[in-house]
């Protein structure tokens, strides 16, 4: 039995899963270290300056420090994703241990309790904002309250232990300013590292769908070259019957090789359209006209295809500019007003062209159908996603999509409130101006 492929969602969710395993690892080396640096800065205060301090209190804490290092360590060998309470918990963990440990030494007067900074460095890291405050508040509670409560050090009668009130005061304005820099700016700054990544993200999405464009328009323009040959032959053997006496005598054998004829006429014509979109045409000139002409023929043209469909046309304030009749943007808006016919057979559709400012052209496809489906709407212009149920069918709308980005523009998709559905391409007049030589100099 074969391995069912993984889902969209799965594969999203799989590098945040990572992520999550991997700050937990990091939270418990690094608790290990503060394990290991607290041990070490005991014996040197009681061995190197002779300072008595509560050894049994203080590797208690140690203690429990370790015990959930050890719980930590487990819990990282689960498959279960790690979430960002659980990593809320572990630092405020740590938060709480540092503040038992500073209380039995001394409290504020304590040089080490400048590590709360390194607790909210790492949550501002590590957490979102809403969890991030979670430490903060710890660890300015446990700060202040340092400096009301705690045990003094048995230090040496001729050594001053008690210290200025504007002192202190500075100290904990000092820690405030430090703490509320510290998680803004790295808080800021990974908010732009997760914006660039899914910007990079997004470019390697494009780059992937673009090689699948290229990959079928050289699939399109091979096809199109090979079904030359066999048009022109049939075209050729139709003209023959149409002059040979036995045909000529029956008039309804005569209509069935003209419509023959006319259709290899349009196959013609969509492999010649095939190759221009190829860029097989590129030599000749473009052609130009009207914006009001080049929209009232999109809909000349597709009424002539589908005579048996209605559609009509809202294109009345549309500035009379010149543009090049791009063929893309033909098969583009051909394309919309096929999928809203097959969408909804029988109904009326309406193509309305608009220029909501000097600078953009909105070309809207709108029906009278049963509308998008959610899930629809989620994944509009993504390959191979059909309404229609068979498979290979989608790419129009994938194509369409990627043409109105290479024109500069966007197609979105919504349901009309008084149903129906609305298909909408808005793109920059500039992308379909003709360019304009360069003036040259006067001579002198």
């Amino acid at each position: 039995m074969s391995t069912p492929a993984p889902t969209a969602e799965a594969v999203a969710v799989a590098p945040e899963r990572r992520a999550g395993q991997a700050n937990l690892r990091q939270l418990i080396e690094l608790r290990w270290l503060a394990v290991g640096g607290q041990l070490a800065t005991v014996l040197v205060v009681h061995a190197g300056l002779s300072i008595a301090l509560p050894w049994a209190e203080m590797l208690s804490l140690l203690g429990i420090l370790v015990a959930f290092n050890l719980f930590s360590l487990w819990r990282a060998r689960l498959t279960q994703p790690v979430s960002q309470i659980e990593l809320c918990v572990a630092l405020l963990v740590d938060v709480g241990v540092l503040t038992g440990q500073l209380y039995l030494a001394g409290g504020s007067d304590n040089p080490f309790i400048y590590l709360y900074l390194l607790q909210v460095a790492v949550a501002s890291v590590l957490l979102r904002p809403v969890y991030l405050l979670a430490v903060i508040s710890s660890a300015v509670s446990g700060f202040v309250m340092l400096m009301q409560w705690h045990r003094p050090l048995a230090l040496d009668p001729n050594f001053p232990t008690l210290l200025s009130p504007n002192y202190l005061g500075g100290l904990l304005l000092c820690f405030l300013l430090n703490v509320g820099l510290v998680s803004v700016f790295i808080v800021r700054i990974n908010r732009n590292l997760r914006q660039r990544d899914a910007e990079l993200a997004a470019l390697q999405q494009r780059a992937a769908e673009e090689v699948h464009i290229v990959r079928m328009g050289l699939l399109a323009s091979g096809a199109a070259h090979e079904l030359g040959t066999p048009l022109a032959t049939l075209s050729v053997i139709l003209g023959d019957w149409a002059h040979m006496a036995p045909f000529a005598a029956e008039p309804e054998l005569r209509e069935e090789i003209e419509e023959m004829q006319r259709q290899i006429l349009r196959c013609k014509a969509i492999v010649s359209g095939i190759l221009m979109s190829a860029g097989e045409m590129r030599g000749e000139a473009p052609a130009l006209t009207r914006l009001p002409d080049f929209v009232a023929k999109l809909a000349a043209d597709w009424r002539h295809a589908h005579p048996q469909a209605e559609l009509s046309l809202q294109a009345d304030a549309l500035p009379a500019r010149d543009i090049i009749s791009d063929t893309a943007l033909q098969q583009v808006v051909g394309n919309l007003l096929d999928n809203a016919s097959e969408a909804a057979p029988g109904c009326p559709l309406t193509l309305r062209a608009t220029c909501p400012d000097d600078g953009s052209l909105s070309l809207s496809v709108l029906d009278a159908g049963p509308g998008f489906s959610a899930d629809m709407l989620a994944h509009f212009g993504d390959p191979y996603q059909s309404s229609k149920g068979q498979p290979g069918r989608g790419m129009g709308l994938f194509l369409s999509v990627n043409v109105a980005r290479t024109l500069g523009g966007r197609l979105q998709a919504r349901n009309r409130p008084e149903g129906g559905a609305e298909v909408v391409l808005t793109l920059p007049l500039a992308s379909l101006l003709p360019r304009q030589s360069a003036p040259h100099a006067p001579s002198r």
